[in-house]
């Protein structure tokens, strides 16, 4: 991925004071785009899946920057394509001052009324290219306005995209009309045309793009005595499997005295979960790891309740952080 604005995505919010914040006060327009669509992966109104970490129990919001950090933080990459999207510039991400590990959200808010304007603060942190290309993030939200009162965007986000969807019957069927639009990694200029070219219509869908930071869940590792090796603390991401972060942060995790469950013999299958060679015992934090499937809880759960595979486990399950104490290699310790 090449990052489109070198210089430009390193300036602070207060060095680009000159940029001054423009109310988004437009209902809507005569003039119709053409359907540009645009990838949400989640809704205001249900709840988020996050790969490797299922649904989030907690509220996402404690991860979020405040606008200064998320001004610095914000960049544009050039991506290329691949089967599940096209090549193309995209936001992206870049560690700050604090050292803080960031994800990009993708978060969908339904039926903002457009009555009076949205009543949302634009900001442009990256741009003056004649392609239109640059970063604009939202940097306040009108009190009382529609944006705050329908919405749950936040100061620091990126508009991505906007959505009118209108219903069209017949009398014997239902139909949608959907307009689109995409304005992921415009400028302010271009964002602000890209939104009047919308039809009219009451209400609209909006989604955005928010910096957060990964949440990380604290592992400390007890080895048998006879390994003679010393209690060790890592860091892993929620996420993140617990087999492959541990074995390359360099966990002495395959346990020889395991026979595998397919061929009786010895060795290890690669995470496959049929060999048990990667079985830990969980002293404490249970309810941070990915509940069990049923070939793991027939293997191995339904006899050892607190031991887990560790090729199939992962960990802040839900987005989680907490702690987390863990037995390597649990048949070599005493009874």
């Amino acid at each position: 991925m090449l990052p489109i604005f070198t210089a430009l995505t390193t300036t602070s919010l207060a060095a680009v004071a000159a940029f001054s914040p423009t109310t988004l006060s437009t209902s809507s327009s005569s003039s119709s785009s053409s359907s540009v669509l645009f990838t949400a992966t989640s809704s205001s109104t249900t709840a988020t899946s996050y790969v490797g970490a299922g649904t989030a129990v907690v509220d996402m919001n404690q991860y979020n920057l405040p606008l200064e950090k998320a001004a610095e933080a914000w960049t544009a990459e050039l991506t290329p394509g691949t089967s599940l999207q096209q090549e193309g510039v995209y936001l992206g991400s870049k560690k700050i001052d604090d050292g803080d590990d960031l994800f990009v959200d993708t978060l969908t808010f339904d039926n903002i009324s457009r009555d009076g304007g949205l009543g949302i603060e634009l900001l442009e942190i990256a741009g003056g290219r004649e392609d239109g290309l640059g970063i604009t993030i939202v940097s306040g939200l009108v009190e009382g306005g529609n944006a705050e009162r329908d919405s749950g965007i936040l100061p620091g986000d990126s508009i991505v995209g906007m959505q009118i969807i209108r219903e069209e019957s017949d009398g014997r069927s239902e139909s949608f009309d959907v307009t689109s639009i995409a304005t992921e990694c415009y400028s302010y200029d271009a964002t602000i045309d890209a939104i009047l070219s919308l039809p009219e219509s009451d209400t609209v869908r909006i989604t955005v793009k928010r910096l957060r930071r990964q949440p990380k869940v604290t592992v400390q590792l007890q080895y048998p005595p006879e390994q003679n090796e010393p209690d060790a603390t890592i860091e892993l991401f929620a996420g993140e499997n617990l087999r492959r972060a541990m074995l390359t942060r360099g966990v002495k995790l395959n346990d020889k005295l395991s026979e595998r469950f397919d061929s009786g013999g010895l060795g290890d299958c690669g995470a496959e979960g049929t060999c048990a060679t990667c079985v830990v015992s969980i002293s404490a934090g249970q309810d941070l790891l990915s509940p069990p499937k049923t070939q793991e809880q027939q293997m191995i759960v339904s006899k050892k309740p607190r031991w887990r595979m560790a090729c199939k486990a992962f960990v802040g399950w839900g987005m989680q952080e907490g702690e987390m104490t863990i037995k390597v290699n649990p048949r070599q310790w005493p009874e």
